[in-house]
């Protein structure tokens, strides 16, 4: 009989995840999301809960492109979908 190791999400605990650093990270990229959610539902009153978290979710998803969108590189936006076709 094997034994594997996972590792479980802290903020997801249905992800499960065969290396550690990738739980980490999946963790560090929902903790962003749920912070873009809040400053977008207090800059936008508006803004519906669903709707501030899917948007957060996108980008933090995305981060790298936003990241560099937002260092003067717009352009950068476009390999969102062209990476990932969604």
């Amino acid at each position: 009989m094997a034994v594997e190791v996972v590792y479980r999400s802290s903020r997801d605990p249905e992800q499960l995840f065969m290396d550690k650093a990738e739980a980490d990270r999946h963790d560090k990229m929902l903790e962003l999301a749920e912070t873009l959610g809040e400053v977008l539902q207090r800059a936008v009153p508006s803004l519906d809960e669903k709707t501030a978290e899917e948007v957060s979710l996108f980008m933090a998803q995305h981060r790298d492109a936003f990241s560099k969108a937002f260092k003067n590189n717009p352009d950068a936006l476009s390999e969102v979908f062209t990476n990932n076709n969604k």
